[in-house]
This record gives C-alpha cells, sequence and structure tokens, in this order.
C-alpha cells in the first residue's frame, strides 16, 4: 500500500459521518478504559479483605497496565489490517470477560487469582491502539491534533472508574458492579459494530504483522515518541491507579472520597488532552510539550511538600494533571505528523506500548519507596521531577533538530 491510499481527503466535507465514527470511538475507548481501571478504585477494599502489604498493594494496581501496554502493539498492527470497526468490536466485547473473572477472584479472597486476572484485564487497556489510526483516517492533517486529542479524551474512563466503581460496590453490591460493567461492554461492543464505518480514505495493510512492527522500529520517530509518551501518559496512568492509595495514606480519605478526588484528577487530564492537541495543530507539539514537562516538574515537588487538603492539595493534582493531560495531546499530534500514514497504527501501537509501560513502573516504585514513618512520598516524586526534566531536554533537543534540518 503506497502513503498516498491512506492520505485522506483534506476537505472536511468530503467524509460525511466522521462526528458519528469519531464519538463511537470515544465511547468504546472510555468504557474498555473504566474496565481496564476497575482494580485500582478497590485496592484499599482488596488490601484490607487480603492483609496485603503495600508492595503486595502496588502489584495488584499495576498488573493490568502490562497487558495494556504491550497488548497495544499487537492491536495497533492488526487494525493496520483489520480497521477500527472490527478491533473496536472484538476488543470491547472481550473485555467483558476478565471484568466477571476479576469478580470471582475477588469473592474467592485469591490474591494471585486477582493478579493473573488483573493481568487479563489489561486487554481492556488495548483499545488506545486502535483509536488513533481509525481517527487519523477520518480528518485532514491539519485537524487531526484536535480529532485525536478528542478521542485520547475517553482515558476519562479512568475517571468514571475511580468516582462511580466505589460507589456501585456501596449501592449495588461488589458482584452486581462487575456484572454491570460486563453489559454494558457488550452494549457498546454491538452498538459498534452495528453503527460503526472505517474511513473511505482507509486502505487496509495486509503485509505480514511482525515485519510491520520490524518496520516501525526502525523509524526513530517511534522511539522519539515512545519516550515522550512514557512520560506524559505513564504519569497520568501512575497517578489514576496509584492515587486513591496516596490519599489514603496522606491524606487519610476514605474510598469513596479517594475515589472521587482521582476522578476530579483524571477529568482534568481529560479536558487538558483536546486542548494539547488543538495548541499543537496552531503553534506546534514541542512548543506545548515543553510547557507540559516543565509543569508537570515543578508539581511533582509541590506534591511531595504534601500541601494541606483541601484547597492546596487538590489545585495541585489539578495542575498536574492538567500539565500531564497537555502532553499527551502533544505527543500524539507530533506522530499524527511525522509517522508514514501507512504505518499511524503500528507506530501508535508501540508509543501506546510505552505509555502504559510508564504507568506500570511508578506504582512499584511509589510502594517500594515509601516512608511508613515520615508518611512519605518524597523519593518516588523527585523521581517524577527527575525524569520530567530529562523529558524536557529532549523535547528541547528535538525541536532544535527539527529547526536546523527544515
Amino acid at each position: 500500500m503506497t502513503e498516498a491510499s491512506a492520505t485522506v481527503v483534506p476537505k472536511a466535507e468530503a467524509l460525511p459521518g466522521r462526528g458519528l465514527n469519531l464519538g463511537l470511538a470515544l465511547l468504546s475507548f472510555a468504557i474498555t478504559f473504566w474496565a481496564w481501571n476497575m482494580i485500582a478504585p478497590l485496592a484499599v477494599h482488596y488490601a484490607e479483605e487480603l492483609g496485603l502489604d503495600p508492595t503486595q498493594q502496588a502489584m495488584l494496581i499495576a498488573t493490568p497496565v502490562i497487558v495494556g501496554s504491550l497488548g497495544r502493539i499487537l492491536t495497533g498492527a492488526l487494525t493496520d489490517r483489520f480497521g477500527g470497526r472490527v478491533m473496536f468490536t472484538t476488543l470491547t466485547a472481550v473485555s467483558a470477560v476478565p471484568v466477571l473473572l476479576v469478580m470471582w477472584a475477588g469473592d474467592l479472597g485469591s490474591y494471585w487469582l486477582l493478579i493473573v486476572f488483573g493481568f487479563l484485564l489489561g486487554i481492556a487497556g488495548t483499545t488506545f491502539a486502535v483509536g488513533i489510526p481509525f481517527v487519523n483516517a477520518w480528518y485532514e492533517p491539519s485537524r487531526r491534533g484536535f480529532a485525536t486529542g478528542l478521542f485520547g479524551a475517553g482515558m476519562g474512563g479512568t475517571a468514571l472508574s475511580s468516582f462511580f466503581t466505589p460507589r456501585f460496590v456501596q449501592w449495588f453490591g461488589y458482584e452486581a458492579t462487575h456484572v454491570i460493567i460486563a453489559v454494558v461492554l457488550l452494549v457498546v461492543a454491538a452498538l459498534v459494530w452495528f453503527m460503526m464505518r472505517d474511513s473511505p480514505a482507509w486502505k487496509p495493510n495486509r503485509d505480514k504483522v511482525w515485519p510491520k512492527l520490524a518496520a516501525a522500529g526502525k523509524l526513530a520517530v517511534t522511539w522519539q515518541m515512545a519516550f515522550l509518551y512514557a512520560v506524559t501518559f505513564g504519569g497520568f496512568v501512575a497517578f489514576s491507579t496509584y492515587l486513591p492509595t496516596y490519599l489514603k495514606a496522606i491524606y487519610e480519605y476514605d474510598l469513596a472520597d479517594a475515589g472521587a478526588r482521582t476522578a476530579g484528577f483524571a477529568i482534568a487530564a481529560v479536558v487538558a488532552r483536546p486542548i494539547g492537541g488543538w495548541l499543537s495543530d496552531k503553534i506546534g507539539p514541542a512548543k506545548v510539550l515543553g510547557v507540559s514537562l516543565a509543569g508537570a516538574a515543578v508539581m511533582a515537588i509541590v506534591i511531595a511538600l504534601q500541601p494541606p487538603p483541601e484547597f492546596l492539595a487538590g489545585l495541585s493534582f489539578v495542575l498536574m494533571a492538567l500539565f500531564l493531560g497537555l502532553g499527551t495531546g502533544a505527543v500524539f499530534t507530533w506522530v499524527a505528523q511525522r509517522a508514514p500514514a501507512e504505518r499511524v497504527g503500528t507506530v501508535t501501537g508501540i508509543v501506546g506500548a510505552a505509555g502504559g509501560l510508564g504507568g506500570y513502573f511508578p506504582p512499584l516504585v511509589m510502594g517500594a519507596t515509601y516512608n511508613a514513618e515520615a508518611n512519605s512520598y518524597t523519593i518516588g516524586l523527585v523521581l517524577l521531577c527527575a525524569t520530567a526534566i530529562v523529558a524536557l531536554a529532549f523535547t528541547w533537543f528535538l525541536a532544535r533538530r527539527k529547526q536546523a534540518e527544515a
């Protein structure tokens, strides 16, 4: 397939239905992200029921991220071949199975079954790599930053999960909560199958998967964007999954209150992501990413100082979320601008995997470096600050090199 064959028609009116398809992609992404994040809001509950130490609790929270991250490499490549409609339908429907298995493991009170089924639950986190190439094919290059940023707002499914999952458990019970989410996943999968369509500008790339991955791996843009997304989106995932535990330890919030505040954090990042994409279309992704990383570095230190609740602590976490959200939108605007059109899905899969893995390790680090005597996560937050500074320097280097080449 040639690059020209995958290029979208430049006039928006030439592709009717793109708004509906973007909305369906956003819906599927949001509900699968809710499922992907179902363990984290209940981690305190599991820790109390099973007597878990901080490291075990952190491992339980982080495990779904593994498949949700690495699985994006495969789903991105498969999307180039089969299209978004098939992939969204399949992944959304299949995600219902591990949701019910996690429920069963919780009923049995088995930590190791929760780990195993939490690993499988990561399937739900792979839909991100489906949506980026799907949306890209519907929109002209000048609008892709905003469109992919708006699709990326589906990561607000983590906010829905943080807020509603513990409340559903209170209202309906533990088992019913998981059954409800599984049913919703199946309903959304049916809607996607019957209502979603791939862009008329999209053409399947029928190259074999592994050669496609190898070709994408040879592109410098793949690994450059993978590192930057590991910092920005990885930071968002890490905070979204570990924040309930953090807030209970530092500020002594109960499960519902910690979940509500985590939802606020996720919503702020969700709002910022399309703004980051839109600004990147206007002024360039490097500038937006620079602001994002500088802000995240500063806020990591502020949060480490444990500002008092409610206003100052809340403001600190909201600002951190806004900076990380801007960065996630900027990175994928850069991907859309620089990745070859016929390899957007494959590149997205690798970059998305890096972002998810970027969210896997911080909770483990936070759990391992927690100072129980001082009730402090300072070491982990300082490491986040240092990582953001390194990423900021790398962004500056890439921008300068691009200017020199131009």
